[in-house]
């Protein structure tokens, strides 16, 4: 009893659901942040540490964390959300690094950020989630495939022995060679 308690997962998907929407809710500023003076934030953040095209570099940031925070808390496109804030994020450690070194109190919030975007890559997004909702009916239409090629191949088997009997109807010697009755 303890140790099934102290090692098993309890509400796992209430708990990604509420790190998916926490994580997406405390980035999505950073994005309009970014947005609201994408010049100053290319030129304090982009060209120190030398990044091509700081202008368009500074949108595509801003877009990655305001649509993956959006998608982290909706659950829908999960993944993909989480990983264009992991590269945002991986962006950011880098700049920090790169302009102060191991400074852990500017870095600690980074890795926080980067630690959840990566779990959330890693695990998924959980039960409360439009992706989860999305791969139920995709295993609904899969089960209802399944049951279509099922009733196709019986059809199809059905069909072959309808027109073996017309062959040997308008041919008997057709299948006289060898052919057993029992075999259709």
């Amino acid at each position: 009893m303890i140790s099934s308690f102290l090692t098993q997962s309890i509400f796992s998907s209430f708990a990604l659901l509420i790190l998916r929407v926490f994580v997406g809710s405390l980035l999505i500023h950073h994005g309009f942040e970014k947005l609201n003076n994408i010049q100053n934030f290319a030129d304090a953040f982009l060209r120190p540490i030398h990044i091509p095209f700081p202008i368009i570099s500074a949108y595509f940031a801003s877009a990655c964390e305001i649509i993956g925070s959006w998608l982290l808390i909706l659950g829908f496109f999960t993944r993909f959300g989480a990983i264009g804030i992991s590269l945002t994020i991986g962006g950011a450690i880098y700049h920090a690094i790169y302009t102060s070194g191991l400074n852990i109190y500017l870095l600690e919030l980074l890795l926080l950020y980067e630690a959840c975007c990566v779990s959330i890559l890693l695990i998924g997004p959980g039960d409360y989630s439009i992706d989860n909702l999305i791969s139920m009916g995709f295993e609904k239409d899969d089960e209802i495939n399944e049951k279509l090629n099922s009733d196709n191949i019986k059809s199809i088997e059905i069909s072959n022995r309808f027109l073996v009997n017309i062959l040997e109807y308008l041919n008997p010697s057709l299948f006289k060679s060898g052919r057993n009755d029992n075999s259709l």
